[in-house]
């Protein structure tokens, strides 16, 4: 759902001139800036795969749910995928990685839910690579962009409550577009932080706008 949408929104910002999308399957969006690479399983992927050489950003936002899977399959998903799809766009200095984590990740490693420890130490150990800076995309409710295909169960049942969710809830959702908006903005310009918030997402996008 977020890889969708996100791609979706970047491909309406005029600054960035040419995207590649890797995934499992295509899809299924035809654009001129839009160049797509299949990959069914991202574990497969060398080091320094050609394929993903020059560009100045990755946004990582494959991930799966934690329910239901037991500690070692989570962390091969969220874990050894991100790092190894890390390491194939070949770490470098004039290039940013942004990872979709989400809120309530856990830094410390040492918390007693396992999802968090998996994607603190996922957060951790990306920003041991030699990239520009990588940014922990701590995302909570995401408003989903227009015309998504692939939009979460959940999102069906309780859409509805979204004009309620940010008038009562404000530092717990974004919309679609203000998350690309950060990830642009970041990977142009830097932060001073490395794990990135709602409320951090709300400002970079507005920066963007004005």
């Amino acid at each position: 759902m977020i890889g969708e949408g996100i791609l979706l929104e970047c491909l309406n910002i005029p600054e960035i001139t040419e995207i590649l999308s890797v995934s499992r399957k295509p899809c299924n969006i035809s654009h001129a800036k839009l160049k797509e690479l299949i990959v069914p399983d991202f574990l497969s992927l060398n080091e320094n795969d050609e394929r993903l050489m020059g560009y100045d950003a990755c946004f990582y936002c494959a991930g799966i749910s934690s329910v239901g899977m037991g500690e070692e399959q989570y962390r091969t998903i969220t874990y050894d995928t991100t790092l190894q799809f890390a390491k194939a766009v070949k770490p470098n200095p004039a290039m940013s990685f942004v990872f979709v984590s989400g809120g309530g990740t856990d830094s410390s490693e040492k918390g007693s839910m396992m999802w968090a420890r998996v994607k603190g130490k996922t957060e951790n150990d990306l920003g041991k690579l030699p990239f520009k800076q990588t940014f922990g995309f701590r995302i909570g409710f995401v408003e989903p962009a227009a015309h998504q295909q692939h939009v979460l169960k959940l999102y069906n049942y309780i859409g509805w409550l979204t004009p309620l969710i940010k008038l009562l809830f404000p530092k717990y959702i974004n919309t679609m577009a203000e998350v690309a908006h950060a990830m642009y903005m970041l990977s142009k310009n830097g932060y001073d932080a490395n794990v990135i918030h709602v409320n951090d997402i709300k400002q970079l996008s507005k920066a963007y706008l004005k």
